[in-house]
């Protein structure tokens, strides 16, 4: 959800959603015009990265430390997951949507994967 727009930048917040949850992560986006900047300032959150390559390969994850920023490259496949408390700042350029961005769909061994390290990180951030 944008908070606020200005020249070619905008500030957005993100929470909690059930696509978010271990299981529900089945694909990575990248944008191939804009790095995207995260910024967690409430709770416990995990961004994945996938390279910037044709597809995701190799899926990474980064424990978030709260007021830490987190800067996704351009055209770098990423996703990310949260705590039902968490709340995370997003600065992107303001015209970034799906003209200019690319979602892929992790194979299954990314999936189990990723699903397996986000279900561990959860239940140790109980």
């Amino acid at each position: 959800m944008p908070l606020i727009s200005f020249g070619t930048w905008r500030v957005a917040a993100l929470r909690f959603l059930d696509d978010l949850k271990p299981e529900n992560i089945k694909t990575m986006e990248r944008h191939l015009e804009t790095d995207e900047v995260f910024i967690l300032v409430k709770g416990s959150g995990m961004l994945l990265t996938g390279g910037n390559h044709e597809k995701p390969a190799g899926v990474q994850f980064f424990i978030m430390k709260i007021g830490e920023v987190y800067n996704i490259k351009q055209k770098t496949w990423h996703s990310i997951s949260l705590t039902k408390d968490a709340h995370v700042i997003i600065v992107e350029n303001e015209n970034t949507d799906s003209a200019n961005s690319e979602i892929a769909v992790l194979n299954e061994n990314d999936r189990m994967y990723t699903k397996d390290k986000v279900y561990t990180f959860l239940n140790n951030s109980k």
